[in-house]
């Protein structure tokens, strides 16, 4: 898996969609997740397609939530994204929004860390620390048994996701914690520079 565009392309084609800084801080997210599960898993080099992925997957959800994963496609082919990524990106909606399914593990990926990288940073801005380099696993799936904190994630694409990857659920909430620390002080210095903290 290869990307046709570069990483500057990338984070230039998000912000012409984009310009909520939150949208932008989960594209960065995500981004720095799926880097650090790319060398985890073993797939080294395609660390930036997968990366890439990641930043670029709600390309099209800030101008048109309402069509989600549907519009993605139009805008992605605009910055000369491939067609395998654009299949990738879309992939994460599958059964939500679209009916383009996760089948390579990046994807598989993608669609369980997406929503749960959100619960997480939810999560994180409640504790002292405001950082997830001390959150536990124990804290993180009380937030999740309560329905009412961060109400938009759904709990049930986390869990479909866990078991698409054939993980239990601790383990991917172990791991996508260890994922967000690994990118948490790049992504905060990257919105500093962008001017949108």
């Amino acid at each position: 898996m290869q990307s046709t565009i570069s990483r500057e392309e990338a984070l230039k084609l998000l912000m012409e969609y984009n310009k909520e800084p939150f949208h932008i801080l989960h594209g960065l997210t995500v981004e720095g997740a799926m880097r650090w599960f790319a060398k985890e898993l073993g797939y080294v080099e395609e660390e930036e397609y997968w990366g890439i992925t990641g930043l670029l997957h709600d390309i099209d959800f800030e101008l048109y939530p309402q069509e989600h994963c549907i519009k993605a496609p139009e805008l992605l082919k605009k910055g000369n994204v491939g067609e395998d990524m654009i299949y990738s990106i879309c992939s994460h909606g599958f059964g939500i929004c679209c009916e383009v399914e996760p089948k390579h593990e990046m994807e598989k990926v993608l669609f369980a860390c997406d929503e749960l990288t959100g619960l997480i940073g939810a999560a994180a801005k409640m504790r002292p620390s405001k950082s997830v380099m001390d959150m536990e696993v124990s804290s993180l799936k009380k937030k999740f048994k309560d329905k009412k904190f961060a109400a938009g994630c759904s709990r049930d694409v986390i869990k479909t996701g866990a078991e698409r990857l054939g993980w239990e659920l601790d383990e991917l909430m172990e791991k996508t914690i260890l994922a967000m620390r690994s990118c948490e002080e790049s992504v905060n210095q990257e919105m500093r520079a962008l001017g949108l903290e």
